[in-house]
């Protein structure tokens, strides 16, 4: 399978706003996940979704245009060549979206732990995922998400 930054063969493809090629499977990486993201111009930051992860740590790597990155800081419009780092827990949280009329295209890479926690407090929503995040599901895995308000007692 084909692994290069600058020709990704998409996987994901969502009405041609956001695109997504998850590189780390085809150069066969087993620890680390590496994927390209583009973004369409004025790609709404609802489609990220502010987030974060309890059980990987994120970094960011633009190679085109100009996305602004939320995270609990606030929010700043990256460089081309600029890094972001996202570390696991609140202090990671994020969200990456592209206000310009240009396209935006980022290397995201992770690490690939499992199982994985992932929540959005804007949302109120928390998903639990027994795989890495952006592997391949199975099967027989757990992946859901749900409302925290639908929260019951350990005991209930």
């Amino acid at each position: 399978m084909e692994a290069n930054i600058f020709t990704p063969q998409f996987d994901e493809d969502f009405k041609g706003i956001f695109k997504q090629a998850a590189l780390g499977p085809r150069a066969n990486a087993e620890r680390l996940g590496i994927s390209v993201y583009e973004l369409a111009p004025e790609c709404p930051r609802e489609l990220s979704g502010y987030h974060l992860h309890y059980g990987n740590e994120e970094l960011l790597i633009v190679l085109t245009g100009r996305p602004t990155v939320r995270t609990p800081e606030g929010e700043r419009v990256l460089d081309e060549g600029d890094i972001a780092a996202f570390p696991a827990g609140r202090s990671g949280a994020h969200c990456v979206y592209n206000d310009t009329k240009e396209p935006v295209r980022y290397l995201m890479l992770s690490t690939m732990n499992a199982p994985e926690v992932v929540a959005y407090p804007d949302a109120g929503k928390v998903g639990v995922i027994n795989r890495p995040p952006g592997s391949a599901g199975e099967e027989d895995e757990l992946a859901a998400w749900f409302r925290l308000e639908d929260q019951v007692g350990s005991w209930d």
